[in-house]
């Protein structure tokens, strides 16, 4: 039986196609990361996904989530 935490590594290795609606605020975030990294919406939204599943793992094994800006100044990152 598969552990809680084994839930987070699950891999599969075949494409599979999703349909969903975004609200609006997702929507404009889509395509501003189309402009600023010249990528199609789907290859923004496949990274947009592999990037919240790598940082919800590092969260649910006890780390922080830390921004430091060009003075060296650090905030933390809260995901809700």
């Amino acid at each position: 039986m598969a552990r809680p935490e084994d839930k987070l590594h699950a891999v599969r290795t075949d494409n599979e196609r999703f349909t969903v609606t975004l609200i609006a605020t997702a929507a404009q975030a889509v395509g501003t990361l189309m402009r600023i990294t010249g990528l199609s919406k789907t290859d923004v939204i496949n990274r947009a996904v592999q990037v919240y599943a790598f940082l919800a793992q590092q969260m649910a094994d006890g780390k922080e989530i830390l921004l430091r800006d060009e003075e060296g100044n650090l905030e933390r990152v809260h995901i809700v």
